[in-house]
């Protein structure tokens, strides 16, 4: 896995809670800050979220905009009818005016330069009075989440669902973006629970019976070679099949689609993603007059 983004490990982030810190002095601040180990984690493994309590609701022929506010900021959710709503128990429920929120959004995801911003979330979780605890983040293999605040036991009574609604195993949970639902939790570190209901957002089968995807997959199986451990698969029809327009740079090429713009320079590891720049693990290269990136990035940020 490539990490790229870094953070303290003693972030955490437990839905409509909060952790206490101790207060420390200058000197003794500066000591405890050197120790702190440091993760780097990958910002596709990232989640934005979006709280507030919400005050207007507009509905238009597709999406319904939930204005929410907290303090003095403003932000819009974009809410179709896919959209995974629940309260923090993971009982299904639909926004209404009032409802504080947490919503959701994937950090990789591009955001409309517009104002008051505006978000399309994966899931939103409205807080009840009921007990109930919401961690959505990512897992890796042991079920610990990515900053190793909350490790997951699957224990019998746990029930466990893709986005569709579908049942799903525990061996599907790993390495995979998870809705955790959850009463209670050890005060070990990282603390564990036994969750009452996790709902897996990554949903391999959708991806699987796309027709396009499938059509790329042969384009894979036909003309890739691998560098480094790394397979190296060809940018532009592969961009152009998932709808982006492709504009050479002599040094390798543009991509856009929407507000997505992607600059890929053959050689160089860093590509700008909008106004941000992300790494990849294999610099893109030039062969049979074609420019090939690491399968990473189509499967990360172009499907």
């Amino acid at each position: 896995m490539n990490m790229k983004k870094i953070a303290p490990a003693a972030m955490s982030a437990l839905l409509f809670g909060s952790a206490l810190v101790p207060v420390a002095s200058a000197n003794e601040q500066q000591s405890t800050e050197a120790e702190v180990p440091q993760i780097q984690i990958d910002p596709v493994h990232i989640f934005n979220d979006t709280r507030g309590t919400v005050e207007d609701v507009r509905v238009g022929e597709n999406i319904t905009y939930y204005t929410v506010k907290e303090g003095e900021q403003t932000n819009v959710l974009e809410i179709t009818k896919d959209t995974l709503v629940f309260d923090n128990t993971g009982k299904k429920v639909e926004l209404q005016k009032g409802d504080k929120v947490l919503a959701y959004t994937f950090a990789n995801k591009p955001q409309k330069y517009i104002y008051p911003p505006q978000f399309n979330p994966e899931v939103v979780i409205v807080e009840t009075e009921e007990v109930g605890f919401v961690e959505v983040d990512y897992f890796f293999e042991d079920l610990t989440n990515t900053y190793d605040i909350l490790k997951l036991n699957i224990g019998k009574e746990t029930e466990l669902f893709n986005e569709k609604g579908e049942k799903v195993d525990a061996k599907d949970l790993a390495e995979k973006h998870l809705i955790v639902f959850y009463t209670a939790s050890t005060k070990s570190i990282p603390a564990q629970t036994t969750p009452s209901k996790v709902i897996v957002l990554d949903d391999d089968s959708s991806t699987t019976k796309n027709p396009i995807n499938e059509e790329i997959d042969n384009i894979i199986a036909s003309d890739s070679y691998e560098v480094a451990g790394t397979k190296m698969v060809p940018l532009r029809v592969i961009a152009e099949k998932l709808g982006f327009k492709v504009d050479s740079t002599g040094k390798g090429a543009i991509l856009s689609k929407g507000n997505m713009s992607y600059t890929i320079t053959r050689g160089e590891k860093t590509f700008g993603y909008n106004k941000a720049l992300r790494t990849l693990t294999v610099a893109p290269t030039l062969k049979n007059t074609k420019t090939y990136v690491p399968v990473e990035f189509v499967d990360e940020y172009l499907k």
